[in-house]
């Protein structure tokens, strides 16, 4: 097969039939602990991001390695990551490398995280619960490329794939959001508050998405901090 066919048909695949919906209130429920379950996000964006924002909101008792958000191309499998190692502690990746971010352990409550990264100054930003942490380097130069595969859940060792259960996601995410801007301070404070927010090329308000495996949408039981 042509590798544009190929990429197709893998694509596709990743994508199936799904749904767009308001997730306003809503969880994804991510219900075994370890899970081969993830949900495909659909994104199409046509050209490489030079700067982007990633924002979500997660409810966990797990200890061990999860991911949170993995974005993935056939070229890079780690071109946008979102990992969290162990309590206390975040790592942040673009293009295959990453910084890391410590912050207090979580006692049992919704974290909001936030990334921000540009490719001119190579600065990488991360907030936690709508407060920012110091600043680091990150990738200068670097383009993001597009075509994309983009999951909750796991962690893509390969595009589309490569999953080690082991980093899997258990618990609950929420507000899930991609810009292809680096927000503002005030917005990214907003999207703690769950306050109105700009168009994005991932919204929670109107996502587009296919559930793999053993995971379900239910309303939020617990009102996280500042949602």
């Amino acid at each position: 097969m042509a590798p544009l066919r190929l990429w197709l048909s893998i694509l596709t695949g990743l994508l199936g039939t799904g749904a767009q919906e308001d997730l306003y209130r809503k969880v994804f429920v991510f219900r075994n602990d370890p899970s081969d379950a993830y949900v495909v996000l659909r994104l199409r964006p046509e050209q490489p991001l030079l700067n982007f924002t990633v924002c979500l909101r997660s409810y966990t008792h797990l200890t061990r390695p999860h991911s949170l958000f993995s974005y993935a191309t056939k070229a890079q499998d780690n071109e946008i990551l979102l990992l969290k190692p162990k309590p206390g502690e975040y790592r942040f990746y673009v293009g295959g490398k990453f910084v890391t971010f410590r912050t207090p352990e979580n006692r049992g409550d919704w974290e909001h995280v936030c990334a921000r990264w540009e490719s001119g100054t190579g600065v990488a930003e991360f907030w936690l619960d709508g407060k920012p942490w110091p600043r680091k380097g990150l990738q200068r130069g670097y383009a993001v490329g597009p075509e994309a595969a983009v999951l909750l859940g796991q962690e893509q060792d390969a595009f589309g794939g490569g999953f080690d259960l082991y980093n899997s996601f258990s618990g609950e995410l929420a507000d899930v959001y991609l810009w292809d801007t680096v927000l503002s301070p005030d917005r990214m404070r907003a999207a703690f508050q769950s306050l109105r927010l700009p168009p994005a090329l991932l919204a929670w308000s109107s996502l587009s998405y296919s559930i793999k495996g053993d995971v379900v949408v239910k309303p939020r039981l617990r009102a996280a901090l500042g949602a």
